[in-house]
C-alpha cells in the first residue's frame, strides 16, 4: 500500500476529484494548506508599490491506495491538475505499512 500526497492549485480540486471518481477512486482526505516552491511567491502591484505574497494557498490531497493503482492515480492527478505554469504543485508517494479501519477492525488491504 502507498500514500499519495498531492499538492495542487485550489481551482483544480474539482476536476481532479471528478476524474478520480470516474475511475472509482473515492477515498481521499482534502486539506487547505499554504506554502511555496520555486516560484517564491507572487508579486502583486498595489497603488503604494509592489507586495509579494510568499505563501500561496494550495490544496493537499491524501489517498492510500494499492501498489498496483499508484501509477494510474498519479497520471489522473497530474493530467487533471496541470496548467503548464509554475505553481502546479507536486505529488509525493510514501509507503504505508498498515491500515486499521476503526469501525470494523479490518487491517491492511481490506481497510482501504
Amino acid at each position: 500500500m502507498m500514500m499519495i500526497e498531492a499538492i495542487i492549485r485550489e481551482e483544480k480540486l474539482d476536476s481532479v476529484k471528478k476524474a478520480l471518481e470516474k475511475d472509482n477512486y473515492f477515498g481521499m482526505t482534502v486539506s487547505e494548506v499554504i506554502g511555496r516552491g520555486r516560484q517564491k511567491g507572487i508579486p502583486l502591484q498595489w497603488r503604494a508599490g509592489e507586495f509579494t505574497v510568499d505563501l500561496i494557498p494550495k490544496i493537499k490531497l491524501e489517498l492510500v491506495v494499492l501498489d498496483e493503482d499508484v501509477d494510474k492515480i498519479i497520471d489522473i492527478i497530474a493530467s487533471n491538475a496541470r496548467t503548464g505554469e509554475t505553481g502546479d504543485g507536486k505529488i509525493f508517494v510514501l509507503p504505508v505499512s498498515n491500515i486499521i479501519r476503526i469501525r470494523t477492525g479490518d487491517r491492511g488491504d481490506n481497510a482501504i
